[in-house]
């Protein structure tokens, strides 16, 4: 099965219906499997008082609040079915975050989504988390700034969500994460995505090998989602077998916004498009044999045994009248030691093989 490749438009569109479209656009062009973009009411999602995290300080008024910055960049009902149809029409699947109870039961009920993805600051809200299992939709869930322990309670909550056994409660979940039931409701339904919160991501605390340490403790689909600059990550990520690439993009870095600055342009976005699926090609499927393209070679770049000077019938076989050299159309090298001491059956010149 393919990488699944999703471009974050996020709210990349700075609020603007135009730009919204321009960036499906892009995506298409670069040839992603979906475009994500984000859903959520301002006054649900942030108090007056919330402040704003350093990097969006930077790019974006430091004197405004976070629940500012977000009433600009909502997303209208009306624009989240256009942009679905949009996306439709360019061959790309719409996907986009819901950050309250409302806007999750709007891409549920009304967006008809089947694929939910949960952002990592959501990761601890268990409410919301119960919420989204309890859709019976699949979930990607994003796990920024997690422990294991973190992680494991989430999914706990996800298992109660899809089973649904007994009133809500801490006991509950673990019950659920722990039952077959729970475990095959998961592994059917839940991917894990590596993520590390920080926009741009220091190469330094991206930490890819956790992602190995999710698959093992978890048994569960694994993922990573790109804060980094650049597209070396997420291509590393895919080598390390990851399902899903989560990146975000922009039309533009230097546009005005939170999140532009640390997002992919769109000649950046095919390229990584690109590699990752040289990368997938250039996986295999692990079995250790020649590859078919190699077989051409192999006669030209082998060995074979021959004689080192002119051989007679009758003389003995040794190291001084034997020599390995190219094409390995003949014996193989390997056979040099039963043959030595060795009496000719016949006369050899100077090259032939033996």
């Amino acid at each position: 099965m393919s990488v699944f490749i999703i471009a974050e438009a996020g709210v990349n569109h700075n609020g603007d219906p135009e730009m919204a479209f321009q960036l499906v656009d892009a995506a298409a062009a670069a040839g992603v499997d979906a475009v994500k973009f984000q859903t959520f009411k301002a006054e649900n999602l942030a108090t007056s008082r919330a402040d704003k995290a350093s990097y969006q300080k930077q790019t974006t008024d430091s004197r405004e609040t976070q629940l500012a910055m977000l009433m600009r960049l909502e997303l209208s009902h009306e624009m989240h079915y256009k942009l679905k149809q949009y996306c439709q029409d360019k061959g790309v699947q719409f996907l986009s975050t819901a950050f309250d109870f409302d806007s999750l039961a709007f891409l549920v009920s009304e967006m008809k989504l089947e694929m939910l993805k949960i952002p990592s600051g959501e990761l601890t809200n268990g409410p919301l988390l119960l919420a989204h299992a309890k859709s019976g939709k699949e979930i990607i869930l994003s796990t920024g700034m997690a422990t294991l322990g973190e992680i494991e309670t989430a999914l706990g909550v996800i298992a109660y969500g899809y089973i649904g056994v007994g009133a809500p409660s801490m006991n509950a979940f673990q019950s659920a994460f722990y039952s077959d039931k729970g475990i095959a409701s998961l592994q059917e339904k839940v991917t894990l995505l590596h993520c590390t919160t920080e926009y741009p991501a220091p190469m330094t605390d991206i930490n890819l090998r956790a992602m190995d340490t999710m698959a093992q403790a978890f048994r569960l689909r694994v993922g990573y989602s790109d804060h980094s600059n650049g597209i070396t990550v997420p291509i590393a990520a895919v080598a390390r077998g990851a399902t899903i690439i989560e990146k975000h993009f922009t039309l533009d870095r230097t546009l005005p916004g939170p999140d532009h600055k640390a997002s992919l342009e769109p000649n950046e976005l095919k390229a990584m498009v690109q590699a990752i699926r040289d990368t997938e090609k250039s996986l295999g499927d692990g079995k250790k044999g020649p590859r078919p393209s190699e077989l051409n070679n192999r006669d030209i770049a082998r060995k074979s045994l021959v004689a080192a000077t002119h051989i007679n019938k009758g003389d003995v076989l040794s190291k001084e009248n034997l020599a390995l050299k190219r094409p390995g159309t003949g014996r193989s090298p390997m056979e040099y030691w039963s043959l030595l001491g060795k009496v000719s059956d016949q006369n050899i010149d100077y090259d032939e093989q033996v």
